[in-house]
């Protein structure tokens, strides 16, 4: 499953550089024809204010390139990456999900009609962590109540461990994204003083280029973070859910254990 999403996000930063070249080459076309016939551009400056809309997937794109294809494709790279990781961790713990009444009513008829090992088969016929500790438990029960529930209690943080798989990639490029974003602003105000420099004045038109491409840049590493950040409150939130879960059926498990050997 992750690689499947590896393979996705790879694909879907090739389509998107793919269409950022071509934005260059749209942007390069109207370059060309100012130098060619200038004058024919001074009326359509009239009407520049009528209202037209630029695309937002083309704003984008022009945003992207004036930011810098750079840092800027570092940034989409944290952002494609992190998505990647998020979705499938939520729908491995979406998939994760037992209906653990449910599962202990099957396993407690399970143990009356057939014994541990009818209650086995109906532990591996259900998916989830809540049912791989009760298999791990019922291994175990011939052995006592103390031994299954020590199996519980150290299976259950196999399970955490597995759920918790992952997050620290989404965290890292949380981390990543808005310092990569600071790191271009330092790079664009570093452009705006050779300019100035350069050109030996300090007038907007020389310090323009390099102020732009640091706020944007900026701009790109910060919605990165916020978005991966929502997503990472989302899955351990799914987190803390199953683990509740799963320790209150791990609980009436144990109870029903005892109840059994009795």
């Amino acid at each position: 499953m992750k690689k499947f999403f590896m393979f996705l996000a790879v694909a879907g930063l090739m389509t998107f550089t793919a269409n950022i070249a071509s934005a260059q080459d749209d942007q390069a076309a109207p370059a060309a024809t100012e130098e060619v016939a200038p004058a024919a551009e001074q009326p359509v400056d009239l009407f520049a204010g009528s209202g037209e809309e630029v695309p937002l997937h083309q704003a984008l794109k022009t945003k992207f390139i004036e930011g810098g294809a750079g840092f800027m494709s570092l940034v989409l790279i944290c952002l494609i990456l992190g998505l990647a990781l998020a979705i499938e961790r939520i729908l491995y713990l979406s998939f994760s999900k037992t209906n653990t009444t449910k599962l202990l009513d099957k396993v407690e008829a399970a143990l009356k009609e057939g014994g541990v090992e009818k209650a086995k088969e109906v532990c591996r016929n259900t998916r989830g962590p809540v049912a791989s500790i009760f298999y791990q438990g019922l291994l175990r029960a011939d052995q006592g109540v103390d031994v299954v529930e020590k199996t519980i209690v150290s299976y259950g943080s196999v399970q955490m461990s597995l759920m918790e798989k992952g997050l620290g990639w989404i965290s890292l490029f949380i981390a990543i994204a808005p310092s990569l974003g600071f790191l271009g602003t330092v790079i664009g105000m570093i452009q705006a003083f050779d300019a100035i420099q350069a050109a030996g004045d300090i007038s907007p038109n020389v310090v323009a280029g390099g102020m732009k491409v640091a706020l944007i840049t900026t701009v790109g590493g910060l919605i990165v973070a916020v978005i991966l950040q929502l997503f990472y409150n989302y899955i351990l939130s799914k987190i803390d859910t199953l683990t509740i879960d799963m320790e209150d059926a791990s609980i009436r498990f144990v109870d029903l254990m005892v109840k059994n050997n009795k």
